[in-house]
């Protein structure tokens, strides 16, 4: 834990995770499991892009990671 991509990773991870858990305690949940993996697999991939020196592509790659969320998975965020 020591470059940037690693705290941003592991912050956007935490935010799946959490979305996660919140979901699969409901009674009927609006998605499937599968559908948390694109994002999982672009956090890996932008921290250790971002760890190689590529920092624009982690960038990228974190952009998309947030992009899917809020397209597919739908969010609901407290107002």
């Amino acid at each position: 834990m020591q470059t940037l991509y690693d705290w941003l990773s592991l912050l956007a991870f935490a935010g799946l995770i959490v979305l996660f858990l919140q979901r699969s305690s409901m009674d009927n949940p609006p998605d499937r499991m599968i559908s948390y993996l694109p994002p999982a697999i672009g956090c890996a991939l932008a921290n250790y892009v971002g760890n190689e020196g590529h920092g624009w592509a982690a960038f990228l790659i974190l952009g998309a990671v947030g992009v899917y969320v809020y397209y597919v998975l739908k969010p609901r965020l407290p107002r």
